[in-house]
C-alpha cells in the first residue's frame, strides 16, 4: 500500500541534511511517498496557519498558532544551545535605545521575532523580510538593526557588521533552557499510526545522514546557494543535534517554556489555547 503526503522544509543545509535520505530513498520508506516543497521558513509558517501541507517544517510561534491543525513530531526539530539569532548593526551606528531603532526581522511568526520581543517588548519599528536580505538592509541603511539567523551568523563580520546582542544567549541565561527554533509538525487529522510512521522515517533519515557525516551530499550542495562546504558543515553542526533525533523530556520542556513566553507576549494578539496537545502521543 502506497501513502502519498506533502512535506515542506527549507533549502537550508540543516533541513536538506535531515531529509536527504528520505527524499532520495536512500532508506526504505515503507511505501510512503512524499511530494516535497522547498520554501523559506516564513512562507512555510504562513502556509501552516492555512493548514496547507500534511507535514511541514515551521517556526515554533507559527506552530503555537496552528495547534488546532498540527501536532509536533519528536524528530526533525532544531533546538540547542548557542544557536539563537543575533541582533546586529552597522559598525558606525551609535545606539542609545534599541526599542527606538528600526529593525529588520526574518518574519512575524519566527522564533527570532519572539526572542527579540522577549528582550525588547517595547520595540515597535519592525520590518519583516526574508532572512537572507537582512544583512544588506542594515548595510544599505534601510534599517538601523537586523536580526540574523541561519548561515548569516557566520558571514556578518566579514561584511563589517557588529553584534549588538546574542538573543539566544540571553534566552538561555534567563530561562535556563535550550532555544527551540523550529520543528516538524504533522496534521492532526492524519491517522495516529501514520503520524508515528512519518516520525520514525524522519529519524531513520537523520540517522543515515549522521552515519555518513562529514560527507556533504549533492542534495545539500544543490540547495545551499553559494555556501562553501565549510559553512555548510558549520550550519549542520550548529542546528542538527540529538534534539533533532528525538526531543526527549528536555526538548519538550524547553518548547513548553517558549509556549508560555509566547502567550505572555501576545505576539499574535491573543492567547493561544493551552489545552491543545503540543506533541505527538
Amino acid at each position: 500500500m502506497s501513502i502519498k503526503l506533502t512535506l515542506g522544509f527549507s533549502p537550508c543545509p540543516n533541513d536538506t541534511f535531515i531529509f536527504d535520505a528520505l527524499v532520495n530513498k536512500k532508506i526504505d520508506t515503507d511505501g510512503f511517498e512524499f511530494d516535497i516543497v522547498l520554501e523559506d521558513v516564513e512562507t512555510l509558517n504562513e502556509w501552516a496557519l492555512q493548514g496547507k501541507l500534511d507535514t511541514t517544517k515551521l517556526s515554533f510561534p507559527a506552530f503555537f498558532q496552528s495547534l488546532n491543525k498540527y501536532t509536533l513530531l519528536n524528530s526533525g526539530s532544531a533546538l540547542g544551545k548557542g544557536v539563537g539569532p543575533l541582533l546586529i548593526k552597522n559598525e558606525k551606528l551609535i545606539i542609545n535605545n534599541v526599542a527606538d531603532c528600526t529593525v529588520a526581522l526574518p518574519g512575524l511568526n519566527t522564533t527570532a521575532n519572539l526572542l527579540f520581543s522577549f528582550v525588547y517588548p517595547d520595540a515597535k519599528n519592525k520590518t519583516f523580510m526574508r532572512f537572507d536580505k537582512i544583512e544588506d538592509a542594515v548595510i544599505d541603511g534601510q534599517t538601523e538593526l537586523g536580526v540574523i539567523i541561519h548561515e548569516n551568523r557566520f558571514t556578518y563580520q566579514q561584511k563589517g557588521l557588529h553584534k549588538v546582542m546574542d538573543l539566544g544567549e540571553h534566552w538561555e541565561e534567563k530561562m535556563k533552557a535550550p532555544i527551540p527554533l523550529g520543528g516538524i509538525a504533522v496534521k492532526r487529522n492524519i491517522e495516529s499510526a501514520i503520524q508515528k510512521k512519518i516520525d520514525a522515517l524522519i529519524r531513520k533519515s537523520l540517522e543515515y545522514a549522521f552515519a555518513n557525516y562529514p560527507a556533504v551530499t549533492d542534495y545539500v550542495k544543490q540547495h545551499s546557494q553559494t555556501m562553501s562546504e565549510n559553512v555548510m558543515r558549520q550550519h549542520i553542526e550548529l542546528y542538527v543535534n540529538n534534539f533533532s533525533l528525538d526531543l526527549g523530556e528536555e526538548g519538550k520542556k524547553a518548547i513548553s517554556v517558549l509556549f508560555e513566553t509566547y502567550n505572555k507576549l501576545h505576539l499574535s494578539g491573543e492567547t493561544v489555547n493551552t489545552s491543545s496537545q503540543l506533541f505527538i502521543l
